[in-house]
């Protein structure tokens, strides 16, 4: 599933790991002027400007490019065990990636990997690299820039980030909101980490510190057995049935109104309680992109904090499905499941 490193730039005070995986970024036009896949081994010829970075920079790529919405957990355990491998020896770790599933990436190896001390951040574009007008340069010059730096040989990011249109976000704070403009990402609940304009500016408040005594581990347990639940008005019972019972479910995302509203009817309320009861965890996250769940603000919402329901704080839904994954992967104790939704891990949510 993956190729061997290969070694492009050999000169430079840091080392930059590239992990090709896929999407719009790595396609041109081939002789019918049809978009495929290029050999990304060749990325010099399509930036030669990396050879002034002065970074030393290796490229592996999946063996088959894959697009973004194709993305599973296999995917992510493989793109994992490349950093664990190659952690020592290299300064960062850039990993390129579809724009479609980036946010759930960034969101679920922000929690794989624990006591990351190194940047890895995840890039990718909107317009393919063979194309004139491609934001892939840019995106892609600046995120080994922002990887590559440090101070008193200490990184300037140590966590799992988005570097898009002149922006980095924190990787369990990103959310794509755009397809059709070059501002894909945005993050509504957390800071902008830095802005790159004629110089990089950092926001040094809002970034993870570098830990002296972390030890770095790789997690890479995660359970898929996780639904989500979004609440429209007039859904029917039969449809809330269906997920909430299903068999093979053991955690369900709830997408509900504004600070975590949903119906105050009697039969929905009642067959939430079943499912708690059943052994299910549930987990309610708000339906806007910005503001947090707060379950005892109104009558809707306080009837879900009496029967067990989680409060999903100010997560965004990327966030929430894949730490919901990462939870249940780690235990099959209700009580130790319901601590890590509840607390953050990799600052995907407010204290």
């Amino acid at each position: 599933m993956k190729n061997k490193i290969i070694n492009i730039t050999n000169y430079g005070n840091s080392s930059i790991l590239i992990i090709y995986t896929g999407g719009t970024f790595g396609m041109v036009k081939d002789s019918n002027g049809f978009l495929t896949p290029f050999n990304f081994e060749k990325i010099l010829n399509q930036i030669p400007e990396l050879k002034h970075l002065k970074i030393k920079l290796s490229i592996i790529s999946f063996t088959k490019p894959i697009d973004s919405s194709n993305i599973d957990i296999k995917d992510w355990i493989i793109i994992t065990q490349i950093i664990e491998e190659n952690y020592t020896q290299y300064n960062g770790f850039v990993i390129l990636h579809g724009t479609d599933t980036m946010a759930y990436s960034s969101s679920m190896i922000s929690y794989m990997l624990k006591g990351l001390n190194k940047p890895v951040i995840f890039t990718g574009a909107q317009i393919p690299i063979g194309e004139i007008r491609s934001d892939a340069r840019e995106n892609l010059i600046t995120t080994l820039e922002i990887a590559s730096l440090h101070t008193e040989n200490i990184p300037i990011i140590n966590e799992v980030c988005i570097y898009f249109n002149h922006v980095l976000l924190r990787g369990t704070r990103a959310h794509k909101i755009r397809s059709s403009t070059f501002a894909a990402f945005e993050s509504e609940n957390y800071p902008v980490l830095a802005e790159a304009g004629i110089e990089i500016e950092f926001n040094y408040q809002a970034l993870k510190l570098y830990d002296s005594q972390a030890k770095f581990t790789l997690n890479n347990k995660l359970n898929p057995d996780v639904s989500l639940l979004k609440f429209f008005p007039g859904i029917k019972e039969n449809v809330i049935k269906s997920i909430l019972d299903d068999s093979d479910t053991k955690g369900i995302i709830l997408e509900t109104y504004g600070s975590g509203n949903i119906m105050n009817f009697e039969w929905i309320t009642k067959i939430l309680s079943e499912a708690i009861n059943s052994g299910k965890t549930i987990l309610n996250i708000s339906q806007c992109i910005g503001g947090k769940v707060e379950q005892e603000k109104y009558e809707t919402s306080k009837k879900l904090n009496e029967i067990g329901v989680l409060s999903g704080k100010d997560m965004n839904i990327e966030a929430a499905v894949t730490k919901m994954m990462f939870a249940l992967g780690q235990s099959d104790d209700i009580e130790e499941i319901k601590k890590l939704l509840t607390h953050p891990i990799a600052g995907e949510m407010s204290e």
